[in-house]
């Protein structure tokens, strides 16, 4: 079993394109139910993979604490794993397919204060090297609602600086076109006016060495430059894309613009964010309307 996990991960890689991140997760999720079976890195006969061991994987998922979306994407991964040798004739039955899935609590996006957020961003007014990269950084952020993964993956071909657009690569490599506003634009001129490099395949962030930033480093920005309008509750990149949709949404662009804009697939995805903008006219309503 331990062979066709390999196969699984490289069909995932080179047919199904899926990140780095997606795959390692993956790995370390099957490989967790493979070394229940047989031993940390001990060969797996493929009549061990039934339900009663996945049953297994999954109580020891919950007696260690690991959250209902982590056990999800766990079954998400075995699921996966089990149609794959299915079809490759490893194993003749999908031993996965009536497992229950872990009901997820429903969390509407957390979004930041327009208001507020515009003023963070602007207090970013120092002209050193960081200052300038930071500040172009989570500008370019905001005003493309780019996933983390997209906008460390930004390279300077993907950049139409006079038409202010991006090129951008989302989940499973699916290129996308989404608008770059004039503040981000601006300030990403200025970031790229001390860039030596001409290669259409150079990162546009990087850090000191020249090298492409890390994931972990944006969301370091993101805690130390937006930390007060977070309001000391945490802030991730991803409160960025949150509220890109949800400011646009707010001021009357269309709903399916968005969806394209954020790469969503589904239009269900997107449409979280009408909750977000009706809970606000609920909230002002009752403030403002001397009957609420």
């Amino acid at each position: 079993m331990r062979d066709a996990l390999q196969r699984y991960l490289n069909e995932l890689a080179v047919q199904t394109r899926a990140s780095a991140h997606t795959i390692a997760a993956y790995r370390r999720d099957i490989t967790r139910v493979l070394d229940l079976a047989g031993g940390a890195e001990r060969p797996v006969a493929p009549a061990a993979w039934n339900r009663e061991l996945l049953e297994r994987a999954m109580r020891e998922a919950w007696r260690h604490g690991r959250s209902p979306a982590s056990v999800k994407r766990a079954l998400a991964a075995w699921r996966s794993f089990s149609r794959f040798c299915v079809r490759r004739g490893v194993i003749e039955a999908d031993p996965s397919r009536q497992l229950p899935a872990p009901r997820l609590p429903r969390r509407l996006p957390r979004t930041l204060p327009a208001k507020d957020l515009g003023s963070a961003l602007d207090r970013i007014a120092a002209q050193d090297p960081v200052s300038i990269r930071d500040r172009a950084l989570l500008e370019l952020a905001y005003s493309s609602g780019l996933r983390l993964s997209e906008l460390v993956g930004l390279n300077h071909g993907d950049l139409d600086r006079q038409g202010r657009l991006l090129r951008v690569r989302g989940k499973g490599r699916r290129e996308r076109i989404v608008p770059l506003g004039d503040t981000a634009l601006a300030r990403l001129e200025r970031y790229l006016a001390s860039s030596r490099s001409a290669d259409p395949a150079a990162p546009v962030f990087v850090g000191p060495r020249g090298t492409r930033l890390s994931g972990r480093t944006v969301q370091r920005v993101v805690q130390r430059r937006l930390s007060e309008v977070a309001r000391g509750l945490g802030v991730s990149p991803h409160a960025l894309r949150h509220s890109f949709a949800s400011h646009l949404l707010d001021r009357g662009a269309d709903l399916r613009a968005i969806q394209e804009m954020l790469g969503h697939r589904s239009l269900a995805a997107t449409q979280v964010y009408t909750h977000v903008s009706r809970g606000r006219l609920r909230k002002a309503y009752d403030q403002a309307h001397p009957r609420a």
